[in-house]
């Protein structure tokens, strides 16, 4: 670990912290990835609507991932946003390179945004019985805000008034 600034933590509680909290940070930018392949490639009837909305929930996103990369970091460990970081710590499944529909994209999203949020709550658990309040507030903030952009998405689907 290099320097530290939570010095009223065990080294233990760090650990667990740091490890998650890496895992968070590789799933995440597998998100960020995502939201920009559909930014890009999405098609429908609400094209306008959903290619800026995903500018602002890509923007609101970054800011979370950016937090938890700080996190690691005051925590003492190394953010490990390399390729390789990503591949060995991300838990999304690849985007799918041939999604064009705005259905299939709100679906994708959606997905992968339900599968963040459910690791916020774990790391908001694992923290906060490790004693890390700080890093499980981080994860309440990450799971509230991913959660409603979640929704936002969710709403453009074509299906959602029936």
């Amino acid at each position: 670990m290099t320097e530290k600034f939570t010095d009223y933590l065990t080294d233990n509680a760090r650990e667990a912290s740091i490890n998650h909290l890496n895992t968070s940070l590789a799933t995440g930018i597998q998100l960020q990835l995502a939201i920009k392949q559909a930014h890009w490639n999405i098609k429908g009837p609400s094209f306008i609507g959903i290619h800026e909305l995903l500018d602002d929930v890509r923007a609101r996103l970054d800011d979370h991932v950016d937090t938890i990369a700080e996190r690691i970091v005051i925590l003492g460990g190394t953010a490990d946003g390399t390729e390789a970081g990503i591949e060995k710590n991300g838990q999304l499944e690849a985007y799918p390179r041939d999604a064009v529909h705005q259905d299939v994209h709100i679906e994708e999203l959606k997905k992968r945004m339900m599968h963040f949020v459910k690791l916020a709550h774990e790391g908001l658990t694992e923290a906060g019985d490790a004693g890390d309040e700080e890093t499980a507030d981080l994860y309440t903030a990450v799971s509230r805000g991913v959660s409603k952009d979640a929704w936002f998405i969710g709403a453009h689907h074509t299906n959602a008034k029936k």
